[in-house]
């Protein structure tokens, strides 16, 4: 199934013609979208891994207790806190700008990230004084998918890692951006799965070189995010390390499975990945990869960075027997209903 058949919307697709076709000067100049088949996005962000908050946490494991001695998102600086807001009881809007009294009585809070990949680079952290530990949950899952409608606009995508896929910090959090250009994964084409019966189609990547799932359709966005959260709970449950990326203002979500943390304690990881440093996080499943090292900016090409992204990807075997387990796991949740 070629991604054309689906609605995408036009700006996406007019936007990443403008990115491939700049001219050789404004190529040279931004140096960002690679040639190639997937058009992968590069970023240089020096020393960006010495720069973030530590890992406090084994990576072996997805579901791991909340330690408040640790760091966590309670313990920020107060200009950390771009806003805090709350679920209304109507459709107006409730916002409240950078008070950091409204931490402790909001539940959930939109807060800078301090270490940035781009623009609007911000954390979302649902009930924050519950102090949660970095697991799915079906209600903060579904806000989530309420900041990306909210946005309204299609380069902003809410993302998720979960422990063992990347997250750094085991309190709760999702992450969101703002890229105006369409990710390689968004365009890669696809092969349908299954309808379900409410509508929420599953369709697996083809021809891209993370194999994930891709979600979308139902009759109402809480639909979609119901099946997504079950199915991310099923994995998390599983010891099954993820990557979210809510696309299209909510409309559509990839799940893309990894293995890569796994290979690297297995000493299993080439080599010349790991001295690159990059870490397989959501956006660079996704096709934005972020490099920590000159000589890795100046030399990116599709070819290396498609031989990165496969190596954390779950292999093709893998990804059949985890498919098979999901749609077992469905079929067996529609039946006890």
């Amino acid at each position: 199934m070629d991604n054309k058949s689906f609605d995408l919307s036009c700006s996406l697709r007019k936007e990443d013609d403008n990115a491939l076709n700049l001219s050789p000067f404004l190529r040279k100049l931004f140096k960002e979208v690679l040639p190639g088949k997937h058009n992968f996005v590069a970023t240089l962000i020096e020393g960006r891994d010495q720069k973030k908050r530590p890992t406090q946490f084994e990576m072996n494991q997805v579901l791991q207790p909340f330690d408040s001695a640790k760091f966590n998102f309670t313990k920020v600086n107060p200009e950390e806190v771009i806003f805090t807001f709350e679920e209304a009881q109507n459709d107006t809007e409730k916002y409240f700008d950078n008070v950091p009294h409204a931490v402790a009585t909001s539940s959930s809070s939109i807060l800078i990230n301090v270490s940035p990949i781009g623009y609007c680079h911000v954390l979302l952290i649902p009930r924050i004084h519950d102090c949660l530990p970095q697991r799915v949950d079906k209600e903060s899952f579904l806000l989530a998918m309420y900041v990306a409608r909210e946005a309204r606009n299609p380069f902003f995508r809410v993302g998720y890692n979960s422990l063992g896929g990347f997250a750094t910090i085991n309190h709760l959090h999702f992450q969101a951006y703002y890229l105006k250009v369409q990710y390689p994964v968004e365009k890669a084409p696809m092969e349908k799965i299954t309808t379900l019966g409410n509508g929420v189609s599953i369709i697996q990547l083809a021809q891209y070189p993370v194999s994930g799932f891709v979600f979308e359709g139902g009759s109402c966005l809480e639909d979609l995010s119901d099946v997504v959260s079950k199915i991310c709970i099923f994995m998390q449950d599983n010891n099954r390390p993820f990557n979210v990326l809510i696309s299209e203002s909510g409309k559509r979500i990839f799940l893309l499975p990894q293995c890569y943390a796994q290979k690297q304690a297995l000493g299993e990881a080439s080599q010349e990945f790991l001295d690159m440093r990059i870490n397989p996080a959501v956006w660079e499943l996704g096709g934005h990869l972020v490099l920590k090292r000159r000589k890795d900016y100046d030399e990116a090409s599709e070819a290396t960075l498609s031989r990165f992204l496969v190596q954390a990807s779950l292999s093709e075997l893998e990804f059949q027997e985890l498919k098979s387990c999901i749609l077992e796991f469905l079929a067996s949740a529609t039946t006890e209903k």
